[in-house]
């Protein structure tokens, strides 16, 4: 329709040096751990996931506009603020289960965090978290919320991990370099 004949499809990168999986006790709450991580708004549909009936403990990690209503309405949950990469690190690889309830993301960087930091995720099976899951091993895509982040737990850390390196930045960066090299050589002999 555009025209366009040589389209490519390119991934973000996640930094696999900053997420990875560090030690669980970083949290002290009853386990398994289901968290978010992420801004607090309207729109990461944290209700979804907020209301589950989950054994251990619900947190989310994150500010935003619709955090003090949540809190009101959500006092079970354990809820934090990350200072900088090194904690926020620390927290997404404390999790058992990362839960990504929204319904209209586009890719969601955070399931590739929570996976480099060897966490599984649990989502809706809609465009975003179909784009960075799919049907990998690494996650569990259901209407039921629910079942998904309870099936999540028995996946294994590395595995995540492993397919979270695939989407590191090196990774990511030689690929855009090599969708450029034909252009390169192009400019030459036209030169």
């Amino acid at each position: 329709q555009w025209g366009f004949t040589n389209a490519v499809e390119w991934s973000h990168g996640v930094d696999t040096a900053v997420f990875h999986p560090q030690p669980k006790d970083f949290v002290d709450l009853p386990r398994p751990l289901f968290m978010y991580v992420g801004r607090v708004a309207v729109e990461k549909n944290l209700p979804a996931f907020l209301s589950l009936d989950l054994p251990g403990t619900k947190m989310v990690v994150g500010d935003g506009p619709a955090r003090a209503g949540l809190m009101a309405r959500f006092p079970e949950v354990a809820w934090r603020i990350a200072n900088g990469d090194t904690e926020l690190s620390r927290y997404f690889a404390a999790g058992d289960c990362f839960v990504f309830p929204s319904l209209t993301d586009t890719f969601g960087l955070v399931m590739l965090e929570a996976l480099a930091s060897g966490v599984p995720v649990a989502a809706f099976p809609v465009p975003g978290p179909l784009d960075v899951i799919g049907d990998a091993p690494v996650g569990v895509l259901d209407h039921d919320l629910r079942k998904a982040a309870l099936a999540a737990l028995h996946i294994p850390a590395d595995q995540c991990r492993d397919y979270a390196c695939g989407f590191g930045w090196d990774r990511v960066a030689s690929d855009f370099l090599g969708l450029l090299q034909p252009f390169g050589q192009a400019a030459r002999v036209a030169a």
